[in-house]
């Protein structure tokens, strides 16, 4: 079993960045796909990122793609999401999750998920 918890959420203004980590706990957190998501008010959660546990492989949606990247550390335990020119439609509760799927590009493709971090970004 694994088990997320993400951190790294705060006020930014607009332009600004963030680095979001997801630091996972259980003895075969390396077999897991790692997928990012956010909730804004009002919203529907929506995909943002996704690495794959063994290749490396990362999947993006449009709408960040060229701004957020994601890396892994299998050997810390820890994904991070790496938010440059944040805009304020970026401001939600970024949620990790692992999955034996791929790509965990859904809520329902997630075996486990963390209770997220809040993330404001400012005019």
């Amino acid at each position: 079993q694994v088990h997320t918890v993400e951190s790294g959420g705060g006020l930014v203004q607009a332009g600004g960045s963030l680095r979001l980590s997801c630091a996972a706990f259980g003895r075969t957190f390396s077999s897991y796909h790692i997928g990012w998501f956010r909730q804004a008010p009002g919203k529907e959660r929506e995909f943002v990122s996704a690495v794959s546990w063994n290749t490396g492989r990362t999947y993006y949606v449009d709408f960040v793609k060229g701004r957020f990247t994601i890396s892994r550390d299998n050997g810390k335990n820890t994904v991070i999401l790496q938010m440059n020119s944040l805009k304020p439609e970026d401001t939600a509760v970024y949620y990790c999750g692992a999955s034996s799927r791929w790509p965990p590009s859904t809520w329902d493709a997630l075996d486990f998920w963390g209770s997220g971090t809040l993330v404001t970004v400012s005019e």
